[in-house]
C-alpha cells in the first residue's frame, strides 16, 4: 500500500489553491488571449509534471516525454476525429483501425490513448529502468527519436509529416485545470511514496540504495510509466487544444521548451515544476512578441530571429550559475512552509536475533584475471559477538566485503546468510535477508534528511500496516540521534555521519551488521561514543557484528574475535590475545626481519 502522509497532502492543496485560482480568474476576468494562454500554461504543467515525476525523482534527464505526449495526442485524436473528416484526411486508414476510430467523446479518447502509452512506456522502460546517469539519458533521446521517425513513416495513420486537422477542440480552461490538478497530486503523493522516497535515496546514491534494499531498477521503471502517463494525458490535451498539429510539433523545440521549464524552477520538486512552467510561459510569450519587431517609445526594434529560444536559454544560463537546484532548490514550499513536526515517542521493543542466524563464509576465493585477491577463506560471524577482520593494505579485506554483501561474487566457495547463498540472489536482496553494511567512505542521501536516509531502509523490510517512520526513529534513538531527525544529512558533523550511516543498517533488522572502517577519520570522543553505541546494539539486539578497522586499539578493545588476512589468505584467527601473539599476525605487519628482530 502506498504511504500518503499529512505533508503530501498539504503540499497538493498549496499548490492546487494558486492553479484554482488562475483558472477562475483566466475564465471569468480576462481577455481571449490570455485566457488561452492560461490554459496553454496548465497543459504544459501537467506535461512538466510527467518529467518530473520520472526525472526529478530518478536524478536521470528524460528527453523522452515529447514522444509521449505525440502518442496520446495522435491517439486520442484517431479515435475523436469525426468520421467526415476522417475519411478526407485519413483516406488510407487501416480498416481494422477505422472500424474502433471516429466520433468517440474525449474522455474515451483519453482512455485509449493512455492505453497505448502505458504499453509503450512499460515496453521501452523494461530495458531502460537498467540503465542509469547519463546512458539512461542518452536512451530516453534515443525514444523520442523512434517516435517521431515511426510518426513520420506511417503516413496511412498519422498523415506522416504533414499537418494532422481536424481535431476536435473541446479543451476548456477547467477542462485542462483538472488534468493539471489530478497531475501534480499524482507527482507531490508519489514523492512522499516507498516508491518516491526509495528513487529519490538511488538519485542521491545508487550504491548506498541498494545496500538499504532498494530494487532500483523497478523504482525507475514504476515511475517512467507514471510519468510517461502523464505526460501522455499532457498530449492528449494539446491535440485537442490545438486542433491540428504535426509531428515536428512534439520534437526537439518541444523538448527543450519542456526541460527548460522544469530546470528552471528545479528538477527535484514538483514546486520548482509549477513555477518554472510558469516563468518560462510568461517569458516565452513576450518574447514572441517581441520577435516580430515593436516599436519601443518610437524607437523601432528590428526582428530578432530566434530570440525566444535565446531568450530562454540566457535565463536558465543565468539561474543555473547561481542557483544550481533551480529557483526552489530541493525542497518543496510546503516542506519549507509548514515543516513536519518530528514527533520522538518511546522507542518500540526491538526483537533479539536468533541464535540461530548464520553468516558462513566457506572457503571464498575471488581472482581477477590473473591476480588473485582471495584464496580459500573460511570463518563465521555469531550473532551477539563482534568479529574484527584486519589486515595490511592488500590484504583482500575490501574484496571479501563485497564479496559478503553480493556486490562482487566469489570465484570459489560461498557466502551463506541465514542459509542463502549472497551470490544467487540481487544485491539490493541482501540486506532484506538480515546483512546490514556501512561503507568506508560515507555514502548517505545527502539531500534527505535524517530521518528519510533511515526510512528508506525501514522500508525495505517493512511489512503491511508497518509504520516505517517509527521504525526509523527507533533506529536513530538507538544512536542517539532522535534530536537531529529533521536536519539535512548533508548539515550533520563527520561523527554524525557515521552515527546515522549505522542508524540506517540497523533499521534493517538485520541479523549481522557489516562495518567498514566505521571509526576512520573519528577523533578519540568519536570513536569512544561510536565503541559505546555498537557495545548496545550488540547488547540489546544481539546483532552479529564483522567490523573492518585498520584502528587495531579499536579492535582490540570492540571485538571478541578476530580474524586476520594477509595476501588474500587467512593467516589467524582467534582472540584479542591470542592475535595480538601470533607470530604471523607480527610479521604480516611489521615485516619478517623486524619480527625476528
Amino acid at each position: 500500500m502506498p504511504r500518503i502522509g499529512k505533508q503530501a497532502v498539504k503540499g497538493t492543496i498549496t499548490l492546487a489553491l494558486p492553479l484554482i485560482a488562475l483558472a477562475i480568474v483566466a475564465e471569468f476576468f480576462l481577455p481571449a488571449a490570455l485566457a488561452r494562454l492560461a490554459t496553454l500554461y496548465l497543459i504544459y504543467l501537467t506535461a512538466v509534471v510527467g518529467m518530473q515525476i520520472y526525472s526529478g525523482n530518478s536524478g536521470i534527464i528524460s528527453f523522452g516525454h515529447a514522444g509521449f505526449m505525440a502518442l496520446g495526442a495522435y491517439g486520442s485524436s484517431l479515435l475523436t476525429i469525426q468520421p467526415a473528416v476522417m475519411s478526407t484526411s485519413l483516406p488510407n486508414l487501416p480498416i481494422w483501425l477505422a472500424e474502433i476510430s471516429g466520433g468517440q467523446p474525449l474522455m474515451i479518447g483519453m482512455v485509449g490513448a493512455l492505453l497505448v502509452v502505458g504499453i509503450v512506456a512499460a515496453l521501452f522502460g523494461l530495458p531502460l529502468s537498467r540503465l542509469g546517469g547519463a546512458a539512461a539519458s542518452i536512451a530516453t533521446l534515443g525514444f523520442l527519436v523512434i517516435v517521431h521517425v515511426t510518426l513520420v513513416a506511417s503516413a496511412d495513420i498519422t498523415r506522416g509529416s504533414q499537418t494532422f486537422f481536424g481535431v476536435p477542440r473541446g479543451v476548456s480552461t477547467f477542462t485542462a485545470l483538472l488534468m493539471a490538478l489530478i497531475a501534480v497530486a499524482v507527482a507531490r503523493i508519489y514523492r512522499d511514496t516507498r516508491g518516491g522516497l526509495s528513487l529519490r535515496a538511488a538519485r542521491e546514491d545508487e550504491i548506498a540504495a541498494r545496500a538499504s534494499g532498494v530494487n532500483v531498477a523497478r523504482q525507475r521503471f514504476l515511475a517512467w510509466v507514471l510519468g510517461g502517463l502523464v505526460s501522455g494525458a499532457a498530449g492528449v490535451l494539446l491535440a485537442h487544444f490545438l486542433g491540428a498539429f504535426s509531428p515536428k510539433d512534439f520534437y526537439f523545440n518541444l523538448t527543450f521548451l519542456l526541460m527548460s521549464m522544469l530546470i528552471l524552477g528545479g528538477i527535484s520538486t514538483v514546486s520548482g515544476a509549477v513555477g518554472g512552467t510558469a516563468l518560462i510561459v510568461v517569458m516565452v510569450d513576450l518574447l514572441r512578441r517581441l520577435e516580430g519587431g515593436v516599436d519601443v517609445f518610437g524607437l523601432q526594434v528590428p526582428q530578432v530571429f530566434g530570440l525566444t529560444d535565446i531568450g530562454v536559454g540566457l535565463v536558465i544560463l543565468a539561474v543555473m550559475y547561481r542557483l544550481r537546484d533551480g529557483l526552489f532548490g530541493l525542497r518543496e514550499v510546503d516542506e519549507r512552509l509548514f515543516p513536519e513536526l518530528v514527533v520522538i515517542a518511546a522507542p518500540p521493543a526491538q526483537t533479539e536475533v536468533s541464535d540461530q542466524a548464520t553468516l558462513t563464509i566457506e572457503r571464498v576465493g575471488r581472482r581477477f584475471a590473473g591476480l588473485v585477491a582471495l584464496e580459500n577463506v573460511s570463518f563465521a560471524v555469531r550473532p551477539g559477538l563482534v568479529t574484527g577482520l584486519i589486515g595490511p593494505n592488500g590484504a583482500g579485506k575490501s574484496t571479501l566485503i563485497n564479496a559478503i554483501s553480493g556486490v562482487v561474487p566469489p570465484s570459489s566457495g560461498r557466502v551463506l546468510l541465514n542459509g542463502t547463498n549472497t551470490a544467487l540472489v540481487p544485491v539490493q536482496e541482501v540486506p532484506i535477508r538480515g546483512l546490514g553494511r556501512t561503507f568506508q567512505n560515507i555514502r548517505l542521501f545527502r539531500n534527505l534528511t535524517v530521518l528519510e536516509n533511515v526510512t528508506v531502509a525501514a522500508d525495505a523490510v517493512a511489512g503491511p500496516g508497518d509504520d516505517s517512520r517509527a521504525a526509523a526513529m527507533a533506529a536513530l534513538a538507538v544512536v542517539g540521534m532522535q534530536e537531529l531527525a529533521s536536519r539535512a544529512a548533508s548539515s550533520l558533523p563527520y561523527g554524525a555521519q557515521r552515527r546515522l550511516e549505522i542508524a540506517r543498517a540497523l533499521a534493517l533488522r538485520p541479523s549481522f551488521l557489516l562495518l567498514d572502517e566505521p571509526a576512520a577519520g573519528m577523533n578519540p570522543a568519536e570513536t569512544d561514543a561510536l565503541i559505546t553505541v555498537l557495545r548496545q546494539i550488540r547488547a540489546d539486539h544481539r546483532v552479529g557484528l564483522l567490523v573492518v578497522e585498520h584502528d587495531l586499539k579499536l579492535i582490540m578493545r570492540l571485538c571478541d574475535h578476530i580474524v586476520v588476512l594477509n595476501k588474500g589468505q587467512l593467516i589467524a584467527e582467534g582472540t584479542p590475545e591470542e592475535i595480538r601473539a601470533n607470530p604471523a599476525v607480527i610479521e604480516a605487519y611489521i615485516g619478517k626481519r623486524r619480527a625476528a628482530a
